[in-house]
């Protein structure tokens, strides 16, 4: 009964996908306008938050902060994790979960890489990392949050959305601590992120289901 419960339902997202995709979108949209809009230099929110973390700089934060920077950016951030996950996921022979992953992982950085040439936000000068251009979104917690979303999605498991949503928010938190991004950049990512998990998802949910059900039917 579980099982045919999911089925349904994942046959009911990928008919609703169109409704689904387009009010995240919309969503993402406003969120982004809200953010970035209008606006040339940052929040009175992210100035203060800003200055909170820089006044309380200590080398004992430092290490986990610079950790969180090589984790989740640079040639291990946007190739070895992404591509570890994936070669996992085809290890446990779910390869239509490893192109998924791999395909919301690289269409997360792409995405993020138009809005930073699109908004061109220059980032706070209190940096403590060599950072490329444009501050907005950022795109270590875009990473981070489509990786979460995406695995969270897939395993169904609470333990997996709690993980997730501890890592990202670590992220969130030491990209403003090393002064990379401002607080509404790391929105920015966590919303990107999300969005393109969930929008990459939701025509495929019905056959993911199947893949990720199939033993246990098997089973049977």
């Amino acid at each position: 009964m579980s099982t045919r419960m999911n089925h349904e339902r994942a046959r009911q997202v990928s008919r609703r996908w169109p409704l689904i995709s387009g009010g995240t979108a919309v969503v993402l949209a406003l969120a982004l306008g809200a953010i970035v809009a209008f606006r040339a230099g940052p929040y009175s929110f992210d100035t203060r938050w800003l200055g909170e973390l820089v006044e309380h700089r200590n080398p004992i934060w430092d290490v986990p902060a610079f950790a969180m920077d090589f984790l989740g950016g640079g040639w291990f951030g946007v190739f070895v994790v992404p591509i570890t996950i994936a070669v996992i996921l085809l290890v446990v022979k779910k390869p239509r979960s490893a192109l998924y992953f791999v395909i919301a992982t690289v269409v997360s950085a792409g995405m993020v890489q138009l809005l930073k040439s699109l908004f061109g936000r220059s980032r706070p000068l209190e940096i403590l990392v060599t950072a490329d251009f444009g501050s907005f979104p950022s795109g270590h917690v875009a990473n981070a949050a489509t990786m979460a979303v995406a695995l969270a999605i897939l395993l169904q498991r609470t333990w997996v959305w709690a993980a997730g949503g501890v890592y990202v928010m670590a992220m969130m938190l030491s990209r403003t601590y090393l002064g990379a991004h401002w607080l509404s950049d790391t929105v920015g990512g966590l919303l990107v992120g999300a969005a393109v998990a969930v929008l990459l998802w939701a025509p495929l949910a019905s056959r993911l289901q199947r893949e990720w059900s199939a033993p246990a039917a098997k089973a049977r």
